[in-house]
């Protein structure tokens, strides 16, 4: 069975004081409880490719990996075993973690240059496996982020749930998965402003082009891919930016994260304030989720604002 079928609703944010402009916000992280936003559209169409066959779901992500935890959750859902190959030194451990083991995903640790051979080299995640890993079933690869060519096929579905089309979008980006879903979606029309979530971005236009390609999509263009806002790094955080999110989660009580969405509504409101919307231009900005990550970042008791 494929994942329940659902659809998140779209909030507006009337107040000009938090953001500077009235703002819709589509909130994918409502999607389902655990198998949280972006991941729910991301998985969607992979599972129903293997529905009533049997196979071992293998993938790979970082000790706080938004897409470990949703793909952990999806597999035991599922009944698929499921293997996760995760960066990090001889011993690593995590609340996200903790929660693929309760949950039966086996982690199987590797090392930075390892990781980096998972990303570069096709085929390379096979030689981490184990005789019996096939036991469940044929092992079947999900790259990291979950972001493959199936994958926007899920996330442009999103489009049809909204109650317009706006003028601009925005979405936080880390493989560029989501972002090309999305334009998938919008078949030209609007804007999307993506958001990096980490340094030296610029590759991401390429990854972009090739799963629109791979995914029999048009080379939609109608997109900018801005990567002044991301605070240091990927899963780095500013105490300027750490003070946005809970000042943001408590003003409009939306919870948010600084990986990925705290970065978008920041980047949000500084782009509002330089101009970058015009004054009747509508503006949604999508939540993908993701909070459960937060649990890495030491923030005050009581703040909303969770990597």
């Amino acid at each position: 069975m494929p994942l329940p079928i659902s659809v998140s609703p779209c909030q507006l944010i009337p107040d000009a004081s938090v953001l500077g402009r009235q703002v819709w916000v589509k909130r994918d992280d409502l999607l389902h409880a655990q198998v949280s936003g972006n991941k729910f559209r991301k998985l969607k169409y992979p599972l129903l490719q293997l529905q009533g066959k049997q196979a071992t779901l293998v993938t790979m992500g970082g000790p706080w990996s938004n897409h470990l935890h949703a793909l952990a959750h999806a597999a035991a859902m599922h009944g698929y075993p499921c293997l996760g190959l995760v960066r990090g030194p001889h011993a690593v451990d995590s609340a996200t973690l903790d929660d693929c083991r309760r949950l039966g995903m086996q982690i199987r640790l590797v090392s930075r240059e390892e990781y980096r051979a998972l990303r570069d080299v096709p085929g390379q995640w096979r030689r981490h496996l184990h005789a019996d890993d096939a036991n469940g079933g044929e092992p079947v690869w999900l790259p990291e982020g979950g972001s493959c060519a199936q994958a926007l096929h899920g996330v442009a579905e999103l489009i049809d749930e909204l109650p317009f089309i706006p003028d601009t979008m925005l979405v936080a980006c880390g493989t560029g998965a989501t972002l090309a879903g999305l334009l998938a979606g919008l078949r030209g029309r609007g804007r999307v402003l993506g958001i990096a979530v980490l340094k030296n971005a610029a590759y991401l236009r390429e990854e972009i082009a090739g799963l629109l390609q791979q995914a029999g999509y048009p080379a939609y263009d109608n997109y900018e891919l801005l990567t002044g806002y991301h605070h240091g790094g990927y899963a780095k955080a500013t105490p300027e930016l750490l003070a946005f999110c809970a000042r943001f989660s408590v003003q409009t009580g939306i919870p948010v994260e600084p990986v990925y969405t705290g970065k978008m509504f920041h980047a949000l409101q500084l782009l509002t304030a330089a101009g970058k919307f015009q004054p009747g231009e509508s503006v949604l900005a999508l939540h993908t989720g993701g909070l459960q990550g937060a649990r890495g970042f030491a923030l005050p008791v009581g703040t909303e604002c969770m990597p």
